[in-house]
């Protein structure tokens, strides 16, 4: 037995249809496809982390136990991109103050700043405007 820490080598997330939400967040991040093995789709591996979709029977229900956070210079700017793509905003999640967004499957992303942003006591964010 050793101490290395294990390290998170993939983000693997479950989709109808893998094709469709691969090439959704492969425009979004700018990660190609790069493979397609089973019922996995993968973008391009960056920093050492896999994201790939594996098809999985019935549609999603209930909120995400884990997402995205992934940063822009221009949250609002993103917002319409990521409609553009087939995304939409999740506006039941406004009263926390951070830009929560879905991909074309319905889970859940938030859409942050790049740079630094502050929470309130609450764990409210501020950076909307």
């Amino acid at each position: 037995m050793t101490n290395t820490p294990l390290r998170i080598n993939a983000l693997i997330v479950d989709a109808n249809d893998p094709e469709r939400l691969a090439a959704f967040w492969s425009e979004l991040l700018g990660r190609p496809v790069v493979g397609r093995t089973g019922p996995y789709v993968w973008l391009r591996r960056e920093d050492g982390l896999g994201l790939g979709f594996q098809r999985a029977d019935g549609p999603k229900s209930g909120k995400n136990r884990m997402h995205f956070d992934v940063t822009a210079a221009d949250p609002a700017a993103e917002q319409r991109r990521v409609e553009a793509l087939g995304g939409h905003r999740l506006t039941e999640y406004d009263e926390g103050g951070f830009l929560v967004m879905a991909d074309p499957e319905g889970n859940e992303f938030c859409v942050i700043p790049d740079g630094p942003f502050e929470l309130d006591d609450d764990g409210r964010a501020h950076y909307l405007g």
